[in-house]
């Protein structure tokens, strides 16, 4: 059992509440001691995720104003290793979440331009509804109408992990020109899924913010609020990415 647990707890590292815990400790003889120096808070965490925003935003008009297939490939898969880097030295984070978030806003706004050339105002929508379920699943955290615990996180983190393993099929059948039917379906089978992962993205949501509350907690180090506000900025991006997709499919109908 416990190794079925740890399995799952591993597959997002940025997610790990084990990751924020340890940050706050290092070994010494066998135990922990409390690292020295600046703290995390939530406050530093969220002043943190602006910038990261900010940047985003920047690049993403460079992407969007400037369509380019580089560009979405380009910054989709260097955004993604640098998350695997950062994930493995945290406190690279002050350098390596900034960059993620250039890249990522290439990514972003190229994927914006390809979606804007076929619907019109639909970017309006995609944002002000992922701004929605943004402020919507902070009042569920807030109001703790749901509750983070191990068993909700675990949970989570298994459904994140399915949708992800589904993404990287689909991407090498893809290669071979081969389309998972249920993922670009514009019936009510494609409906259905594109609203389940977002779903799971939202809920991905609850574990960001539970994330700066618990940096704080465990007493990490400042670094981690950059680590933190890159972990919300990748759910954000991948809700964004979704509910673009949705509004897609209902405006071919």
């Amino acid at each position: 059992m416990s190794r079925r647990k740890g399995f799952f707890e591993s597959s997002n590292p940025v997610l790990r509440e084990e990751a924020f815990q340890k940050a706050g400790q290092e070994t010494l003889d066998g135990g922990f001691i409390q690292v020295r120096g600046e703290r995390m808070t939530v406050q530093g965490a969220i002043n943190k995720t602006f910038i990261l925003a900010a940047i985003m935003l920047l690049t993403a008009w460079v992407g969007f104003v400037n369509p380019n297939p580089l560009f979405i490939w380009g910054g989709a898969i260097a955004g993604f290793i640098v998350v695997i880097i950062a994930a493995r030295r945290p406190q690279s984070s002050p350098t390596l979440a900034p960059l993620y978030a250039g890249l990522e806003g290439l990514f972003v706004g190229g994927v914006s331009a390809m979606y804007s050339s076929f619907y019109d105002g639909i970017i309006l929508q995609a944002v002000t509804l992922t701004m929605a379920v943004l402020f919507t699943m902070l009042f569920i955290y807030k109001s703790r109408i749901i509750k983070v615990n191990n068993k909700f996180r675990t949970g989570v983190m298994m459904a994140t992990g399915a949708v992800v393993l589904i993404y990287v099929a689909n991407i090498v059948l893809s290669l071979f020109v081969i389309n998972m039917p249920f993922l670009h379906d514009t019936g009510p089978l494609g409906i259905g899924i594109s609203l389940v992962i977002i779903g799971i993205a939202s809920m991905n949501l609850l574990l960001d913010f539970d994330n700066f509350e618990k940096g704080e907690k465990y007493g990490a180090p400042s670094y981690m609020e950059w680590f933190s506000a890159m972990g919300l900025l990748i759910t954000l991006v991948w809700l964004y990415v979704e509910i673009l997709r949705l509004i897609a499919i209902f405006s071919r109908e």
